[in-house]
């Protein structure tokens, strides 16, 4: 035996699941990881930082791919792929790490929680499409607006001053009636023209009823397309419609007021727009790996062990940019529509809203418009001004919507995968396990249901930036030290057929750790920063969901040292070495026995002649 078992350490050895599946196409794999870059809270929870930045201002996105993020997504694939585990046993690669696993999990169901509210919106929008006439028209906003109410809207342009002490200047304020038709769900957002995180608790019935109906539809899909390869199809047109979709209300875009100057805005940034983008697309190449961190390790465990994992971690690169791109493109011409000819922006943060301050028109130099949530909220409201408003509002949030149910599948289907890989006693009983997730996860997301949970999910989104960027730099301390370099380029060369080139290692060994620690220290204030705003509730589940699972990390290494035998240095390296590290297929599994053995022989051979020299 050329590598250790459990049965050296008294442990029961690693069983794999083989009726775990594979893909119904390789390419199910990067349709797959397109789906990951549709979490679109990247665009809410970050966007005071590349919000504005233009297309020059993501450039730096392409040198943080080129630094770390195609040679880290290569290391996961490269996890997944030859363990065929999820992103629980794949850390067989080295036991003393496997907690870094069960925070994976904890960090993708704290994003579950929240993210139903992505696809509550759209489906609110949805619903009310079907009506004749648009509730957030300017013909439907009278049937349930008062018009001689304080908060005046973008369809009444008698204007009413609005006093901002903090500011020190009067506005005169717009509201945008999709955004009042949103807040009317709650009485304490309904006279706020921003909403009041001191009020009491509140919950909407009409977001209840829309979040019961997304998890219905969410357990459904896994009733039906549970397996594999009926999972990958289903997921491969859903992001094939998506971008469909994306590309159909773009286009129409374009003949919106004002979208060609948010494209010509979009294309022309100023200097100061590409320094943000240096400092922050960093938030977009972490979003790159899931809301778990351990996507990609799992996605890629359904791939056949041959799969050219280099060649397609460029090609999900590309296309995941792809992606921002288009929505940054769409956002933009978005903003210009309410924003018109005019130049000025003003903003203000309130967590999960985007509050900008823009001009109506040349003609009214005091009128400013609040859209918030942009993608989400305002948009609705530019729609409702299209010919045909009912169908392209219909188009366009079945787009939001589908994108949210990809990105929310994608992640169950991951982390209930990993626990079957885990623990076998639980393959016995997948649909329990699986409803029985699906429901406590439901049942904990109806706290955003609540005026303070849907205001402050935000918090939950930003603490990714600070717990990805510490698994990723322990990841490259496992992989490439502890493992070791040699056997990581020895093992997936065996897979690939094809060498991982030295200067890649020696980026992601010496010059990736330091953007990865500035990445940790910018995450940790942005979450400090941004729970010092949010409610006590947040804080605990952000506790609960993300601090508390980090220390898993070293309790169950401890754990683990604790089982072994021998002297505490002894049990320590045991502990780190691979065991059961091998391919799942029994032809693979002889092929690499022999491919260690030789490499081990040479090193052999290599030393005794040194030593007789």
């Amino acid at each position: 035996m050329v590598y250790e078992t459990s049965y050296d350490t008294g442990l029961k050895p690693f069983t794999p699941d083989l009726n775990r599946g594979k893909w119904d196409k390789p390419t199910d794999y990067i349709f797959a990881c397109f789906g990951l870059a549709l979490k679109l809270d990247v665009f809410v929870a970050s966007f005071w930082m590349f919000f504005d930045m233009g297309i020059l201002g993501i450039l730096p996105y392409f040198i943080y791919m080129a630094i770390y993020l195609v040679p880290i997504m290569v290391i996961h694939s490269f996890m997944g792929q030859f363990s065929s585990s999820g992103f629980i046993s794949a850390f067989r690669l080295s036991p003393f790490f496997k907690g870094m696993g069960y925070v994976s999990g904890f960090l993708t169901i704290s994003m579950l929680i929240y993210y139903s509210i992505f696809a509550a919106v759209p489906l609110l929008f949805i619903i009310n499409s079907f009506r004749p006439t648009l509730p957030w028209s300017c013909e439907g906003l009278n049937t349930w607006h008062n018009g001689s109410a304080t908060l005046s809207t973008t369809c009444n342009k008698t204007l009413i001053l609005e006093d901002f002490s903090e500011l020190n200047r009067s506005y005169q304020l717009l509201h945008v009636p999709s955004v009042l038709y949103f807040q009317n769900h709650y009485d304490s957002m309904k006279q706020d023209s921003v909403p009041d995180w001191y009020k009491d608790y509140e919950l909407s019935w009409h977001f209840v009823g829309l979040f019961a109906i997304i998890w219905a539809v969410i357990a459904f899909i896994f009733y039906k397309f549970s397996e594999t390869a009926k999972f990958g199809k289903l997921i491969r047109y859903m992001v094939i419609v998506t971008l469909v979709l994306l590309l159909v209300c773009f286009v129409r875009f374009l003949f919106l007021p004002g979208a060609l100057n948010g494209l010509h805005r979009y294309m022309t940034p100023t200097a100061s727009d590409m320094a943000m983008g240096v400092a922050s697309t960093f938030i977009m190449v972490l979003h790159a790996f899931g809301a778990g961190w351990g996507s990609v390790i799992a996605l890629s465990s359904f791939n056949g062990f041959k799969t050219d994992i280099m060649s397609y971690s460029w090609i999900i690169s590309f296309g995941q940019i792809f992606i921002y791109i288009m929505f940054g493109m769409v956002s933009f011409m978005l903003e210009h529509y309410f924003n018109g000819n005019s130049n000025l922006l003003f903003c203000i943060i309130f967590t999960v809203f985007k509050l900008s301050f823009s001009e109506l028109s040349d003609a009214e130099d005091n009128a400013h418009v609040l859209s918030h949530w942009l993608l989400y909220l305002s948009s609705a409201s530019a729609l409702s001004t299209m010919a045909w408003p009912n169908l392209w509002t219909f188009i366009y949030y079945s787009m939001l919507l589908i994108a949210a149910l990809i990105v929310m599948t994608t992640q169950i289907f991951t982390v209930l995968q990993s626990l079957f890989d885990e623990f076998e006693i639980l393959r016995l009983r997948k649909q329990e396990v699986t409803f029985g997730l699906i429901g406590g996860i439901a049942l904990c997301s109806f706290y955003f249901c609540t005026n303070h949970g849907i205001i402050f999910f935000s918090a939950l989104g930003l603490d990714a930036i600070f717990s990805h960027s510490l698994l990723h730099l322990l990841l490259l301390l496992v992989v490439l030290w502890i493992y070791g370099r040699e056997r990581f380029q020895r093992d997936i060369e065996f897979m690939l057929g094809q060498p991982f080139a030295s200067w890649k290692v020696f980026i992601l060994r010496f010059i990736a750790p330091i953007i990865l620690v500035i990445c940790l220290l910018a995450g940790i204030g942005l979450s400090i920063s941004e729970h010092s705003y949010s409610t006590a509730v947040v804080v605990v589940m952000s506790i609960v969901l993300v601090v508390l699972p980090i220390l898993a990390i070293p309790g169950y290494g401890f754990y683990y040292l604790y089982q072994s035998t021998g002297t505490f240095c002894e049990r320590f390296r045991r502990t780190c070495r691979p065991t059961d590290w091998y391919p799942v297929e029994m032809e693979h599994r002889q092929q690499y026995e022999e491919a260690v053995d030789n490499t081990e022989m040479t090193h052999q051979l290599f030393e005794v002649t040194e030593e007789v020299n």
